[in-house]
């Protein structure tokens, strides 16, 4: 993951705008969506822009995050600016390069197993595309990010074939630790930890909602904004 993140980087130094000297970018995969309006709100309040990574999780409303009840919350997104790339469709894991051009594919906790050749890693991403699509009007960028960030060489080569030429992972200083149990990582342990370690460049890492964890990281987005951008940061999207 290391050198593909270290591409990614070098992508981005060409991209980013004048007067911009310390970027940072924020991503944000579904999750359960429990708290995905508090953040768009945090975000709106900030003047900030973010690249969201989209999967069809099921979420706390016990609908999933690509239903079409969920048309108004992207919508309101896409006209906010913000970026956004697939994260499968699923939210599987890709395992590893088999035998016969295929890929494993398992899901959370390897209850279910499949083996994907490239057009079933296309279809993976393309669902996203469509489903977002066909909410927004608006097809997603050229990015993806694997669920885990766990990816195999056959499947970047294939996401690669479909259109997703990017693959984005995340910075280890980015990795906000929002699925973390909250007994042993406090909020306010956290936000110390990003804004002692974040870097200009960094990817930082945030969830619209996690199950795993009591007390939600995600109100901790306003302080850690605040304090990076009285710091000189800025927040750059992905595209």
């Amino acid at each position: 993951m290391g050198g593909l993140l270290a591409v990614v980087f070098l992508m981005l130094a060409g991209t980013v705008q004048a007067g911009c000297g310390k970027p940072v970018y924020l991503t944000l995969d579904t999750g359960n969506m429990r708290h995905a309006e508090l953040i768009a709100q945090i975000l709106h309040r900030h003047g900030v822009r973010a690249t969201f990574f989209l999967a069809n999780e099921r979420t706390f409303r016990g609908d999933f995050a690509l239903d079409p009840a969920w048309a108004d919350y992207w919508r309101a997104r896409v006209a906010e600016g913000h970026a956004f790339g697939s994260h499968t469709w699923r939210h599987w894991y890709f395992r590893r390069d088999v035998e016969g051009g295929r890929i494993a594919y398992v899901s959370s906790g390897g209850v279910e197993k499949e083996l994907l050749d490239r057009e079933g890693v296309c279809r993976e991403l393309m669902k996203v595309d469509e489903a977002f699509r066909a909410m927004t009007g608006r097809g997603l960028d050229s990015l993806w990010r694997a669920p885990g960030g766990r990816t195999t060489p056959r499947a970047l080569e294939y996401a690669r074939a479909c259109g997703f030429k990017r693959h984005v992972g995340w910075s280890p200083a980015g990795f906000l630790g929002d699925e973390l149990p909250s007994d042993r990582y406090p909020n306010q342990a956290l936000l110390e930890k990003a804004l002692r370690d974040v870097r200009p460049g960094d990817i930082l890492m945030l969830h619209l909602g996690i199950w795993s964890r009591q007390e939600p990281f995600a109100p901790m987005l306003d302080p850690l904004i605040e304090a990076l951008k009285a710091r000189g940061f800025c927040f750059k999207t992905l595209n």
